[in-house]
């Protein structure tokens, strides 16, 4: 394996400006992510909070021992004791198998940079992903793309839940997904490394209950030898942490939705688009029915003085709020604008990783944390990795194609000019030239059938559609017999825009870490994780 780094784009104008370090963007934030001197600021202004370091790490001690484990894991608890201790943390949803990609890069992200700055800094560095479990849009974790037959296909867990239960309590039929598992590794096509894929998938399977189980079943198998630490925002007993914080939030629920609007405010007249959807009437929490186990989003009524859901299936005045949050907080939960700040109130985060859609929503929360008289902490762009196998990468070698090219628009454009090449003037010209003079023929034959029978005008123009759509269904064919002769060709093109540019997206959002892992083995994550990675804002492509 070797590193090329490449100079691309973000996905959004924001995220790419951000990685700039442009003078539009800085105002929004309070440091830089990319200068040392930053740091040595951090540490500082955290030096002088509080943080439930010790209540943390025992949380999180009897969390994690139900998942794979090691010396790292059991050091990195013990760092997090320390009062000079601080982490690297980032989180992602519970998708299926570890979901796309992204999800692997950003543990990879949160685990390389950690290591980093503790050389750097000589302080204790933890590296924590906080596993996004109290969402409950199981339709964004439930299924896995595959690549089948030169095209991106959808593999859907197959069990349905009509509830909006979040992830966390979302179980899993251990024969069902067994199925399931089998049969999307067996599509992936058999290779000497399927059957120890297959086993590795048994294993997590057969220790997990939920979701969320299974996916840090595998990333902890994964990961287990590089300390990472992980935590669940939908398991109560971690909410059990976050009363007092609770509280706090409901107290001062206005001014959040106040500042967060304001923040907005300054950023569109800026010119750039707003990410967080909300308004004066947000509330920024959610509730967890008992009764129904479905997460209810809270609005402030005015007019009753009251925190209500939807149609008004729940109805709370700010102390009876304030009361469910300090003696059952495992009814209340986070939505974008407040996790972060419950965060910040449990970890002492030197640096959070982020992806390009994460750097737009922070910088709205500027004005927020600054009522809490705390800083947002550097916001460090995730790892950007594209994995070029050799086969992909001799196809764009023979082709001379643009790497940089395929991985931000695809081929599709090189692919229309090659086949516009390989056309047959000739043949082009003559259906055109018969397609021209049939119009020319219609055109008179329609004046003649206006003038005896007008009623015949309808069937006259299906009969022409219908010819012309012939000669056209012909004209198709012939262009597929001379694209045929070319269908070496043209399979690279496909095989390239299949492998980094799926359905016009970039590969870290569609394909899933397994397809890999049954190519190259379970070892190919170590392999990765030896590579030195630069936090540099630049794209990675790996060579597989």
């Amino acid at each position: 394996m070797e590193i090329l780094n490449l100079s691309l784009s973000a996905t959004n104008r924001f995220a790419s400006n951000y990685l700039e370090q442009s003078p539009d963007i800085l105002p929004f934030f309070h440091y830089r992510f990319n200068d040392i001197t930053e740091d040595q600021r951090r540490l500082d202004e955290l030096s002088n909070r509080y943080f439930p370091r010790e209540n943390v790490a025992d949380y999180i001690e009897k969390f994690m021992e139900r998942f794979p484990s090691s010396q790292a894991v059991t050091n990195s608890l013990e760092k997090l004791k320390q009062k000079n201790s601080v982490v690297v943390i980032g989180g992602q949803q519970a998708g299926i198998l570890t979901g796309p990609l992204y999800s692997i890069h950003k543990v990879i992200s949160i685990i390389k940079l950690a290591a980093e700055k503790e050389r750097q800094l000589g302080v204790p560095v933890i590296p924590v992903f906080w596993i996004a479990g109290e969402d409950h849009d199981f339709h964004e974790v439930n299924h896995v793309f595959i690549p089948v037959e030169q095209r991106v296909g959808k593999s859907i867990y197959p069990e349905k839940t009509k509830q909006k239960k979040m992830v966390s309590d979302i179980l899993l039929n251990e024969e069902v997904c067994r199925e399931w598992v089998t049969n999307l590794i067996e599509d992936f096509g058999e290779t000497h490394h399927t059957k120890d894929l297959l086993s590795f998938a048994e294993e997590a399977l057969v220790k997990s209950t939920t979701f969320v189980d299974f996916f840090a079943n595998i990333v902890m198998e994964l990961f287990k030898d590089y300390g990472l630490l992980i935590v669940d925002s939908g398991d109560r007993h971690f909410r059990l942490l976050q009363k007092e914080n609770f509280s706090g939030q409901i107290e001062h629920h206005r001014e959040i939705t106040s500042y967060l609007l304001e923040q907005q405010s300054v950023i569109s007249k800026n010119g750039f688009p707003i990410t967080i959807d909300s308004n004066e009437n947000a509330a920024n929490l959610f509730y967890y029915h008992p009764r129904s186990n479905e997460r209810i989003l809270l609005e402030f009524d005015s007019e009753s003085n009251c925190f209500v859901g939807k149609s008004g299936v729940v109805s709370f005045t700010k102390e009876e709020l304030s009361q469910i949050a300090l003696q059952n907080p495992a009814l209340l939960s986070n939505n974008v604008v407040t996790r972060p700040l419950m965060q910040e109130w449990l970890f002492p985060t030197l640096a959070f990783i982020a992806g390009p859609g994460e750097i737009s929503y922070w910088a709205e929360l500027k004005l927020v944390f600054e009522h809490f008289k705390i800083k947002m902490p550097p916001i460090v762009p995730r790892l950007n990795i594209s994995l070029l196998e050799r086969a992909v990468e001799s196809d764009i070698n023979e082709l001379k194609l643009d790497l940089s090219t395929v991985l931000s628009r695809g081929s599709a454009q090189e692919r229309d000019q090659f086949l516009e090449s390989i056309k047959d003037r000739e043949v082009s010209e003559l259906f055109s030239s018969l397609k021209s003079q049939i119009l020319k023929q219609y055109e008179l034959i329609e004046t003649k059938t206006n003038q005896h029978d007008p009623s015949l005008l309808p069937l006259l123009k299906k009969n022409e559609n219908f010819l012309l759509k012939q000669i056209g269904f012909m004209e198709t064919k012939l262009e597929a017999s001379v694209q045929s002769k070319f269908d070496v060709v043209l399979n690279k093109f496909n095989r390239i825009d299949l492998s980094l540019r799926p359905d016009g997206f970039p590969q870290e959002r569609v394909w899933n870490i397994f397809y890999y892992l049954n190519q190259y083995g379970t070892n190919f994550i170590k392999e990765l994780m030896e590579l030195e990675f630069e936090f540099d804002g630049r794209h990675k492509v790996i060579k597989l």
